[in-house]
C-alpha cells in the first residue's frame, strides 16, 4: 500500500547532504551505481546544480518530513540532435522500496519532462535488479537494450539493461 503522506518536490542544494548519504550507501553496498569510491555532500550539490541548470529537473520525495528518494533528468548525450532525450536516474533510502515511493516520484519525473518538451526518456539499471525492471516496465517503459558485462565492481562483472519511454 503506497503511503498517502509523500511529499514531492525540487530539489535544494540543502538536501544534498542527505542524498550523498543515500547515494554513498549505494556506492558501497551495490552494483546498482558504478561509482566506486563515495562522494561528498558539496559534489552532490553540484551534480543536482549542474542538472538544474540545463533546465532539467531534479526531484527529491520526502516522507512524514524525511527525505527518503530522489530521481532526476540528465542529458542523454552531447549532441545537439539528442537535445529532446534524457537518461532518468532514480535512489531510494535502503529499505524504502517497493511501498510506492518510487512510482510516485518516477511519475512526477516523467510529467515534468512531458510537459518541459522532452521527447524520449532512458533509465538504465545494472542487473538483476527485479525492481528497477518492474518499475521502468510499470511506468511504460520497454526494454531496449542489454549490455554484457559492462560493468566491473565489488570483484564481479555487471550487465545493464536500459528502457525507453517515448513520451
Amino acid at each position: 500500500m503506497t503511503p498517502t503522506n509523500i511529499r514531492v518536490r525540487p530539489g535544494l542544494a540543502t538536501d544534498a547532504e542527505v542524498i550523498a548519504c543515500i547515494y554513498n550507501y549505494c556506492i558501497q553496498n551495490t552494483v546498482i551505481t558504478f561509482e566506486e569510491e563515495p562522494v561528498s555532500a558539496q559534489t552532490m550539490a553540484a551534480r543536482l546544480a549542474e542538472v538544474q541548470n540545463a533546465s532539467l529537473p531534479w526531484l527529491v520525495a520526502e516522507l512524514d518530513g524525511a527525505l527518503v528518494g530522489y530521481a532526476y533528468a540528465s542529458k542523454w548525450k552531447v549532441r545537439s540532435a539528442y537535445r529532446y532525450s534524457v537518461e532518468t536516474t532514480i535512489y531510494l533510502e535502503h529499505g524504502r522500496e517497493g511501498i510506492g515511493i518510487g512510482k510516485r516520484l518516477y511519475s512526477d519525473l516523467l510529467s515534468l519532462l512531458r510537459a518541459g518538451g522532452i521527447h524520449v526518456a532512458i533509465g538504465g539499471a545494472a542487473l538483476p535488479n527485479e525492481a528497477s525492471a518492474a518499475l521502468h516496465e510499470k511506468l511504460g517503459f520497454e526494454r531496449v537494450a542489454r549490455f554484457h558485462q559492462v560493468g566491473f565492481k565489488h570483484n564481479r562483472w555487471v550487465d545493464v539493461a536500459d528502457w525507453q519511454l517515448v513520451l
